[in-house]
């Protein structure tokens, strides 16, 4: 056996083999990152350079596309003899707006207009417009003087008149007796913007004072790279270049130079935060290159998260394998040492070896016999698993035959309000025709149509009480559907004597979610509303909606004997019903409580404080972009 060393010495070489381990790792990962990050910075600085390249490349062939505009308008005889003489013939001047009217639907164009020598609009391709340009003054437009002064001019800014941002390009109008005036082309470039949105970096166009005039992420738009000072914002007052706009700096924090130009920079989160195809916020390789012909810059952002996140990576490969190699030497060397010992334990285990042969000898028979037991125990268990599989087989098929049943119970319930509605209009139809009461005839007929293509999409509706799946949901009035609702009922409300007290709110209210699907609500909660109703004098139904935030909420209320405590408690489950045999499945309820929850809504009942029934079904409104004017 070998000496055992000092307590102290022994800790000493711990520590140094601690201490040599840990500067081993770090300096390997310290110097894969350094490497890889260097690496990724240039391949990133490569690819940005390309990106710079397509973008400016996308944006001079966009605005190329219209630059022979204004100059081909001084080719035109009638806006060159209006501009010469606009008092002599009354129609050219409606002449020549039809003419720049059809120019600029061709060329897909904002808006083309002429200016006479004073900056004053003398005709444009928007006169039909309210807010036409014609006859306003807009001779301190940049464009304007630019054109006057040299013959051409190219300006970006927004519209005075419709706060409409776009690219203005304007050519002076000659003819042999000198200036006659300008012809400007207004180019929208939200089509660039939009392609510009589906690449993997954001990139921005900036104006000479640094203004964002074009960007990928559109709450950069308007913003600028740094604060502007007074004489800037002063001069941005008096052109109107910007329509007054608060042009507030976007936020930029520069935090290194690189090589060729690129700068690191971090760009602040979005306020409020938006959904983007890639990152608008944290730290980015900025390259900046000026677009040829114009005093503008357009600058790509390439985030750096991934580079860093792959420098990551291979720093802590390199340092996992520095860590590998030095326990395998540190393992090699304690293999040496203990070679000695290994050898004098083979002995000792071989000693050991044959006293567990013998032990293993003694308890086979004990094993044989067990094993015999659990080869039994198996086969009964697979004969049980067998019989359970069969029995969850049947479970199944069971569960199938019973939702069949119950959709082939919703349908026979669903369609019976409008087959009524169809014998009505059918009965009526005859009279009328037999009256020789055509239109009336005709418009019952064209009911009868409706409720036939209704019928059609409730059937394939009523399927998402089985599987969750209903239609597309867009925007739909709800004055709309409460009456479509109220015609297939007409006819029980008349032999109820039945009144219905419909109170909207003013606005327009609009719900998001399927029109047929929640007619087919209203009509189950108002003809439930009439069967609680049955026998009472002057029966009334109370209609009321209103909207509260984001959600519209739809009361219908009848004024019966109301609910009592076990319906109150079963209201929505399958096949409960308060009404005498015959007369319901009690699907209707919980088939409506189905259709909400798949617009994304909910549907309660309870008693009204004042006496009766009240149901609330709360869903969805249409979003205000979507919502029908």
């Amino acid at each position: 056996m070998r000496p055992h060393l000092p307590h102290r010495l022994q800790w000493s070489r711990l520590a140094l083999l601690v201490l040599g381990f840990a500067a081993l790792v770090a300096a390997a990962s310290l110097f894969a990152f350094r490497y890889s990050l260097n690496l990724g910075l240039a391949d990133l600085q490569a690819t940005g350079r390309h990106r710079l390249d397509l973008y400016a490349a996308s944006l001079e062939r966009e605005i190329d596309k219209y630059a022979y505009f204004p100059t081909t308008l001084g080719l035109e005889r009638d806006v060159l003899q209006l501009l010469a003489a606009p008092d002599a013939d009354p129609d050219r001047t409606e002449q020549v707006n039809h003419y720049l009217e059809q120019l600029n639907e061709r060329a897909g164009s904002l808006s083309t207009y002429i200016l006479d020598r004073n900056g004053k609009v003398a005709a444009t391709s928007n006169w039909r417009r309210a807010d036409s340009f014609l006859g306003e003054d807009l001779s301190f437009r940049p464009y304007f003087r630019q054109a006057m002064d040299s013959g051409s001019g190219r300006f970006f800014g927004i519209g005075t008149t419709r706060g409409e941002p776009g690219y203005y390009l304007s050519s002076v109008l000659t003819d042999s007796r000198g200036v006659l005036g300008v012809a400007v082309v207004k180019v929208g470039l939200k089509q660039l913007e939009k392609s510009w949105a589906t690449v993997e970096a954001p990139a921005l166009v900036s104006d000479e004072n640094g203004v964002i005039i074009l960007a990928s992420v559109p709450s950069w738009k308007f913003t600028t790279l740094q604060p502007l000072d007074e004489a800037t914002r002063s001069a941005f007052d008096r052109t109107q270049q910007y329509n007054r706009r608060a042009l507030n700096p976007l936020g930029v924090k520069e935090l290194a130079e690189l090589a060729h130009g690129a700068r690191l920079v971090r760009l602040p989160k979005a306020e409020p935060e938006m959904v983007s195809m890639f990152p608008v916020a944290g730290t980015f390789v900025a390259q900046t290159q000026p677009l040829p012909g114009t005093p503008w810059n357009i600058t790509v952002f390439s985030p750096q998260e991934q580079v860093r996140a792959i420098a990551f990576t291979r720093a802590a490969v390199a340092g996992a394998g520095a860590a590998f190699l030095f326990i395998l030497i540190l393992l090699l060397n304690q293999r040496r040492r203990h070679l000695k010992d290994r050898l004098a334990d083979q002995a000792a285990l071989q000693r050991a070896h044959d006293e567990l042969e013998r032990k293993v000898a003694e308890r086979t028979a004990d094993l044989s016999t067990t094993n015999s037991r659990l080869q039994q125990e198996v086969a009964e268990r697979i004969q049980a698993e067998r019989t359970l599989r069969s029995a969850q087989n049947e479970l199944v098929q069971a569960g199938k035959l019973a939702v069949i049943g119950q959709l082939a119970a919703g349908v026979a319930h669903e369609l019976n309000q409008p087959l009524a509605a169809l014998r009505t209009l059918s009965g009526n139809t005859s009279k009328f025709l037999a009256r020789g009461n055509l239109d009336v005839a005709s418009s019952n007929l064209h009911r009868i149509g409706e409720l036939v293509d209704r019928m059609g999409r409730l059937t394939s509706q009523l399927k998402s009480f089985a599987r969750k799946s209903s239609g597309t949901p867009q925007a739909v009035p709800l004055r709309r559907a409460v009456e479509n609702s109220l015609f297939l009922l007409e006819q029980r409300f008349k032999q109820a004597r039945a009144v219905a007290c419909i109170d909207l709110a003013d606005e327009e209210l609009q719900a998001w979610c399927d029109a047929n699907r929640l007619e087919q609500v209203l009509v189950n909660l108002i003809g439930n509303a009439l069967d609680a109703m049955e026998g009472i004098a002057d029966p009334t139904l109370d209609i009321r909606a209103a909207r509260e935030g984001a959600r519209i909420l739809i009361q219908v209320r009848d004024h019966g004997p109301g609910l009592d405590e076990q319906a109150c408690a079963h209201l929505f489950e399958p096949f409960f019903t308060t009404k005498e045999a015959g007369s319901g499945l009690g699907l209707g309820l919980a088939i409506s409580a189905g259709i909400v929850a798949d617009f994304g809504g909910s549907l309660t009942g309870g008693n009204h404080p004042e006496g009766g029934a009240v149901f609330t079904l709360e869903i969805p409104a249409a979003p205000e972009g979507k919502q029908h004017d």
